[in-house]
């Protein structure tokens, strides 16, 4: 037995709400990520520029590159935030939007740790082994990765285009799908039959 779902089931008012909600988790995970990035990292420089003042520009490095992190998230918290319509925004667009979001921010909240981490560590080292800079810098670039990782998946997710009428004035039927005059032919043949 098959259950008709209208249109204005696939765009509740409350689709919005999951919408927002990834378009904010993108914003303040990647955010998170960075600036534990940003700040592990400047105590490194900070501890690292008492013994060695003239490494400090080069070991600004981690910073910077955690600083990237947050523009990721703002990427596509903005590209989400452009695509809610309170009118035509299907909890399928908004749940994909959600997913998007957590990608991104989740995937830029480990990056920056990790780019803190290392950061840390690396100035620090760099200061008394010189040599130790290029590996720095190459340990820096595959964390920095994984938040690049995230902001392509959010931005499949972000940009699929919807199928089917997902926001449409099609009908949707669980086990089918239906045009309106599919669906209205079907139900006029059913009321013929039962005079």
């Amino acid at each position: 037995m098959s259950t008709a779902l209208p249109t204005t089931d696939r765009c509740p008012a409350y689709s919005a709400f999951f919408g927002v909600m990834g378009a904010t988790a993108a914003m303040v995970f990647s955010a998170l990520g960075a600036a534990y990035g940003t700040a592990k990292s400047g105590c490194g420089i900070s501890a690292m520029a008492v013994m060695k003042p003239e490494f400090i520009m080069k070991s600004v490095i981690p910073v910077v590159m955690a600083g990237i992190i947050a523009i990721y998230g703002l990427v596509v918290a903005v590209l989400i935030a452009g695509n809610i319509d309170k009118d035509q925004y299907s909890l399928y667009k908004s749940f994909h939007h959600l997913g998007a979001g957590l990608s991104v921010g989740l995937s830029g909240l480990a990056a920056g740790f990790a780019i803190g981490i290392v950061g840390d560590a690396g100035v620090r080292g760099t200061a008394q082994q010189p040599r130790l800079y290029v590996g720095m810098i190459l340990i820096l670039i595959f964390a920095e990765v994984l938040g690049l990782y995230g902001l392509i998946v959010s931005l499949i997710l972000t940009t699929r285009p919807v199928k089917n009428g997902e926001a449409s004035g099609s009908v949707f039927i669980y086990g089918n799908e239906h045009s309106n005059d599919m669906s209205l032919k079907s139900s006029k043949h059913v009321e013929r039959m039962s005079r």
